[in-house]
């Protein structure tokens, strides 16, 4: 197949980032005004930062846990749910998102490589697993019993994200991989662009502004909201009249 011919057997590779949740009430953590501009990344998003305070970061995920409970998916989430139901090919939806709406909106071929808000972490066992309420140094384990040794599921900086060797075959045989609300700051993430590209996939960045790291990476840029954008692009894939790259 050469590059930009897309067809039903095409392998497609997504990734989608804070800004596709931005519309459905969830802060992005980047921008301006973001997470990251109001809590310290040192404090609440480290191992480190656990380590020094617990109630802290408890306190951080716990309130962005009730947040994400109540947010209901958008059309730009509803729209990849929907391709991925009828996409003859392969697809996989790789999200750094860790807020649910995806599953919410009914993606099921899916990898969280960040970890989820409604997830654990057993510090004493190592064992992972569904988490609805919230979250302190008095929660006990419910796979060991083990009291006061709970983290949010969640891969903070300095960890490794999860399903990378699965994540890095999928983007190898990726026809084309969608970039969408993600500023491409992030490592490993930022360079998923560059492997897909070197693999001979079409690159499509759809943000709300294009990303100055992909510049020269993709070979379509789309800039305006996720939620007009990603369901006209998903409809015009469906049928055929995506633009040549």
């Amino acid at each position: 197949m050469r590059k930009g011919e897309i067809s039903a057997e095409s392998s497609i590779v997504v990734l989608t980032g804070a800004g596709i949740s931005q519309e459905s009430g969830l802060d992005t953590f980047r921008d301006a005004g973001g997470i990251w501009a109001r809590y310290d990344i040192d404090d609440v998003a480290t191992p480190e930062g656990f380590r020094r305070n617990p109630p802290l970061v408890h306190e951080f995920y716990n309130t962005q846990r009730r947040e994400a409970a109540t947010a209901v998916p958008n059309p730009a989430h509803a729209a990849l749910a929907e391709l991925e139901k009828v996409w003859p090919g392969r697809f996989l939806l790789v999200t750094q998102n860790i807020d649910g709406l995806h599953e919410k909106a009914g993606s099921k071929a899916l990898f969280h490589m960040h970890g989820t808000l409604d997830g654990f972490l057993c510090e004493a066992c190592g064992r992972r697993g569904s988490w609805a309420d919230d979250m302190s140094t008095n929660s006990t384990c419910p796979q060991c019993s083990h009291k006061g040794a709970l983290r949010p599921d969640i891969v903070w900086f300095g960890e490794m994200p999860y399903f990378m060797p699965e994540i890095y075959r999928a983007l190898g045989e990726a026809d084309l991989f969608l970039s969408i609300g993600t500023s491409g700051t992030v490592y490993p993430a930022a360079d998923f662009v560059r492997e897909a590209r070197q693999a001979g996939a079409t690159t499509v960045e759809l943000n709300l502004e294009a990303s100055r790291k992909g510049r020269g990476l993709f070979d379509l840029e789309i800039e305006g909201k996720a939620s007009d954008i990603v369901p006209l692009f998903v409809d015009d894939l469906l049928r055929g009249r995506l633009p040549p790259p």
